[in-house]
């Protein structure tokens, strides 16, 4: 019987080459196998890098708020009102641009008023001196300037009342800039109570358009777009981190800030004679330090 034929038994040196041959099959089978694992661990790795890079990518844009873009008529973070109770119209400042403080009129009271309509205190200096301080408006006596803060947006039940109430002011700042005074008089009418919700923004755009006030359909695209929410917001900023221009007031502590000839008053804010009686001693210096005393003629 030749050896290697049919039914013969594999000699010990063909069952050692046979094994060699399935050792080396296997080794390249695992050598393929670990080279594929290889790859895909790179490959998953790669991912993984590229995924935490998205995230923190996201996270970093999503922490930095963009600027807002600023409304016409309020260069200075307030909308300053004259005769007619009509509005000195400003342009919009660029994003990121410096604010312009108000240059005060040699002669006329320069009355500024830092408010928020949630605030029940801001309400009470309203109710009481409004109609007095658009008497020294209209008489030419007097201007006011007006800044509508978000000071307590986290007080109306989750609803963002300030913060959305100040935007929509801004929003007529800036479509319907004299409409201003008549608006800023409907909101504290119609005031909340601090702790709920507050006016939706359907009943906004009603009040608003009860005023009388021009381009409602703007300025209510303005209301659902939030278009100056996020300026509405660097502004609360600016004030509550000062320094107030033209005064020696380092920043709003709390509403309502008033500030006459850049003098803050502290009186009563349901005293309209208190108030009063302030505006003419702050009057009353600027009088005298803008009159030179005679001299005598020898």
């Amino acid at each position: 019987m030749t050896i290697g034929s049919p039914g013969s038994r594999p000699t010990r040196n063909e069952r050692r080459e046979d094994a060699r041959s399935k050792a080396k099959q296997h080794r390249e089978a695992q050598a393929k196998k670990d080279k594929r694992n290889r790859w895909l661990l790179q490959g998953g790795i790669a991912v993984a890098v590229i995924a935490v890079i998205a995230v923190v990518g996201l996270s970093i844009s999503s922490s930095v708020k963009p600027a807002g873009p600023g409304p016409a008529n309020m260069a200075s973070d307030g909308i300053v009102l004259g005769i007619g109770m009509k509005a000195q119209l400003t342009d919009a400042l660029a994003d990121g641009a410096a604010i312009v403080p108000t240059v005060e009129t040699a002669g006329v009271i320069d009355i500024r008023i830092y408010q928020d309509y949630l605030c029940p205190y801001c309400k009470d200096f309203d109710t009481t001196n409004s109609v007095q301080i658009q008497k020294l408006v209209e008489s030419g006596a007097a201007t006011v300037e007006v800044h509508p803060i978000a000071l307590l947006t986290s007080r109306s039940a989750g609803s963002k009342y300030s913060l959305r109430a100040t935007n929509a002011a801004v929003c007529v700042a800036n479509y319907s800039p004299d409409s201003f005074w008549a608006m800023n008089q409907a909101f504290f009418a119609q005031q909340p109570a601090e702790g709920t919700a507050g006016l939706d923004d359907t009943a906004i755009k009603a009040l608003i358009a009860s005023t009388g006030a021009a381009n409602t359909s703007t300025i209510n695209k303005c209301i659902d777009d939030k278009t100056f929410e996020k300026w509405s917001q660097s502004a609360t900023d600016r004030a509550l981190t000062g320094p107030l221009p033209g005064s020696q007031v380092a920043s709003v502590s709390g509403t309502p800030t008033v500030l006459v000839n850049g003098v803050q008053y502290q009186g009563s804010l349901t005293d309209p004679a208190v108030f009063n009686a302030f505006v003419l001693q702050i009057a009353a210096a600027a009088y005298s330090t803008a009159t030179p005393t005679p001299t005598p003629t020898p």
